[in-house]
């Protein structure tokens, strides 16, 4: 195993090293991803770029569902199962930052510590930073750097907001959404975009006396998702039950995705979703180096009092003002003093 050197910045020996399964690298390469430093996005494409040819060949799998349905528990769970067949497996696990100082727990290496010290997988905490989804801003490509290292098997955490899942369904071939025991009660309040996502619903937490509200809760999923219609390729969604205390279910809930992503390979949709899904990361990214470029812009940066002052005042509309920073940023308008 090479090691780079521990200051060596460079792109393509810090690619050299997440090749060749250096957990150093691997980590410094997460991190440069995640860096929103102009002179870290250029490296970071770099890098990327060197990385390319090694990605694309895991399955990907988003995990989501609201608070204290036990996703950590279930991950760890399902990833410890999976090392046991052979698969090495990453986690990108996103924690929620807060709103207020921007700071984050990232406590799930703690609650998967068995998952998180095996040498066949590796589990990467990481802040959302206040963006929509529930994922990090740079979750695709910590994603396609654990894929380069040679995991075969990622999992995406989200923090299960329930609002905007579609930015990891986004970046993943199968969407996993868990539901406790006694959901399919509330499916009425459910939001029908959320759950219109799923590829498969597990329902936790089936042991013991939940175990009889488990499998009423999936036989309620159930019959919702025939009401809700197939996605693409004539895939219904699948309704497992299992527990992660027990094992029980663990198997089924592999073998549902095993299923979906075989569905995705023999109608060819694999491949049409993620040339779809890298349309979409070249737009976002797009878009994230654009505000970039306006917050940065020092001509901007000079009429933002004013321009923020007469919005709020109410002087002029918001979409004034924005075409005012716009045009500051463009170098054809002048602010008014």
């Amino acid at each position: 195993m090479t090691t780079p050197d521990r200051n060596d910045a460079d792109p393509a020996r810090l690619a050299s090293g997440v090749v060749a399964g250096d957990r150093r690298a691997l980590a410094r390469a997460i991190t440069l991803v995640e860096s929103t430093r102009p002179d870290h996005r250029h490296d970071a494409a770099a890098l990327l770029d060197a990385l390319l040819g090694r990605t694309g060949r895991a399955t990907r799998i988003g995990i989501s569902g609201a608070p204290g349905v036990g996703k950590s528990t279930f991950i760890e769970a399902f990833g410890l199962r999976l090392l046991e067949q052979g698969h090495r497996v990453a986690v990108l696990a996103v924690d929620p930052s807060s709103a207020r100082s921007g700071g984050s727990i990232l406590g799930d290496k703690t609650r998967m510590g068995a998952l998180s010290q095996h040498a066949g997988a590796y589990v990467r905490p990481s802040p959302s930073g206040g963006a929509l989804g529930g994922v990090a801003r740079r979750t695709r490509e910590a994603m396609l750097v654990c894929e380069a290292a040679g995991f075969d098997t990622v999992l995406v955490e989200t923090v299960g907001i329930g609002q905007s899942e579609t930015e990891v369904d986004d970046m993943v071939d199968t969407f996993v959404l868990l539901v406790g025991p006694g959901a399919g009660d509330e499916l009425q309040g459910i939001k029908r975009g959320v759950t219109e996502l799923a590829d498969v619903v597990v329902v936790t937490k089936a042991d013991g006396p939940l175990a009889p509200v488990a499998r009423q809760t999936a036989a309620d999923y159930h019959g919702a998702l025939r009401l809700l219609g197939g996605h693409g390729g004539g895939w219904t969604a699948e309704v497992v039950i299992c527990s992660a205390l027990t094992g029980d279910g663990i198997d089924d809930v592999w073998h549902a995705i095993a299923r979906h992503r075989e569905m995705l390979h023999s109608t060819g949709m694999l491949q049409t979703l993620r040339s779809s899904q890298a349309r979409a990361w070249l737009w976002r990214e797009v878009e994230d180096t654009l505000v970039a470029q306006l917050h940065d812009d020092p001509r901007v940066a000079a009429i933002v009092p004013d321009v923020e002052r007469r919005v709020t005042a109410g002087e002029i509309s918001a979409a004034s003002g924005a075409l005012e920073l716009l045009g500051a940023h463009r170098g054809d308008v002048q602010a008014e003093p």
